[in-house]
C-alpha cells in the first residue's frame, strides 16, 4: 500500500483519519495524499420562479475555509515522517475521490452513523464510495479513534467473491494483527469455501482461526456486530454489498447495517 488517498475536511473523524493513515504510512513506506472537497453545486440556488444564482458569498466562505484547513494540515504534516501532498477540489465528493483513487492503493474516510444529528459523515458515503473504486476503502467511525494495527482483526465471511476480494485487499493491513478471526454465521452461501480463505492467509504468513458464531434470535448482521465487540477487534473485513445496491438500500442487509453501526473501523470492497 504504497499510494493511500484520505478524504480530508472538519469534521470530527478527522484526526482518526490522519492518524490512521501516518500508522499505515509508516509501516508500509506510503506516499499519503489528502484531497479537500468542496461541492460547487451546493452554493447554486433557486427562487421561486425557477430562476437559479450562486451564492457567492457562501462560496467564497467555503474557499477560505477550504484553504484554511489545507494551511493547518500542511503544517501539520511537515512534522511528520511520511511523503504527502494535499489537493483542493470543488466536484462532489465521492466523484472527487473516486477519479482521486483510480492509482490508489487504500482510501480512508470517516464513517457517520443514521443518527445525522450527531453525525458529520452521511453513514452511506463509505459504501457509495466502495461500489465506485476498485481499491479497499477504510472506514473509520466517527466516535473511533484511530487503526490500531497490531489488534484482533475480523474477517466477516460468507464464502461470496466480495469476501473474497477483501481478504486479499486487506493483507497489507493483517500483517501485524495479534490474531486474525475468520468469522461465519451460520451456512455459508458462496462459492469459495472457508479452508481455502484460511489457506490462503497463511501463504502471507497470516495465520487465521475459524470461528462460527451462533445467529440466536438476531440477525446475521447483529451477530456479526455482536461478536465484533465481543472479540474487541480493532478493524472489520468485509466483502461490501453481495446483493444488488438497490435491494440493500431499500431492504436493508449486512453492508447497510454495519456501514450505519459498526463500533470498529470497516474495510470494504465490492
Amino acid at each position: 500500500m504504497r499510494n493511500i488517498l484520505i478524504h480530508a475536511d472538519d469534521g470530527p473523524g478527522m484526526t482518526a483519519r490522519l492518524e490512521s493513515a501516518l500508522a499505515i504510512g509508516r509501516r508500509r513506506r506510503s506516499h499519503l495524499n489528502f484531497v479537500i472537497s468542496s461541492p460547487f453545486q451546493q452554493f447554486i440556488a433557486t427562487d421561486p420562479f425557477g430562476g437559479m444564482y450562486l451564492a457567492s458569498e457562501q462560496l467564497s466562505k467555503a474557499q477560505q475555509a477550504d484553504e484554511a484547513l489545507a494551511d493547518r494540515l500542511r503544517a501539520d504534516l511537515e512534522r511528520e515522517d511520511v511523503p504527502w501532498d494535499v489537493s483542493l477540489s470543488d466536484g462532489d465528493v465521492v466523484s472527487t475521490l473516486a477519479l482521486a483513487a483510480a492509482l490508489a492503493d487504500l482510501a480512508i474516510v470517516s464513517l457517520g452513523t443514521a443518527d445525522r444529528r450527531r453525525s458529520f459523515t452521511p453513514p452511506m458515503m463509505a459504501g457509495d464510495l466502495a461500489m465506485a473504486v476498485p481499491v479497499p476503502v477504510l472506514a473509520i467511525p466517527e466516535p473511533c479513534g484511530p487503526l490500531d494495527l497490531d489488534a484482533p482483526v475480523m474477517v466477516a465471511w460468507n464464502g461470496s467473491p466480495q469476501a473474497a476480494h477483501a481478504i486479499r485487499a486487506a493483507v497489507p493491513l493483517m500483517t501485524d494483527a495479534r490474531n486474525v478471526l475468520l468469522v461465519t454465521v451460520g451456512e455459508a452461501e458462496g462459492q469459495v469455501a472457508a479452508d481455502d480463505a484460511l489457506r490462503y492467509l497463511s501463504r502471507h504468513d497470516i495465520h487465521a482461526e475459524l470461528h462460527e458464531a451462533r445467529r440466536g434470535t438476531g440477525t446475521v448482521e447483529e451477530t456479526l456486530e455482536h461478536t465484533a465487540r465481543d472479540l474487541g477487534v480493532g478493524m472489520i473485513v468485509m466483502g461490501a454489498f453481495g446483493h444488488t445496491r438497490l435491494r440493500e438500500t431499500f431492504f436493508g442487509g449486512v453492508t447497510r447495517y454495519l456501514l450505519e453501526s459498526a463500533s470498529a473501523p470497516l474495510l470494504l470492497m465490492h
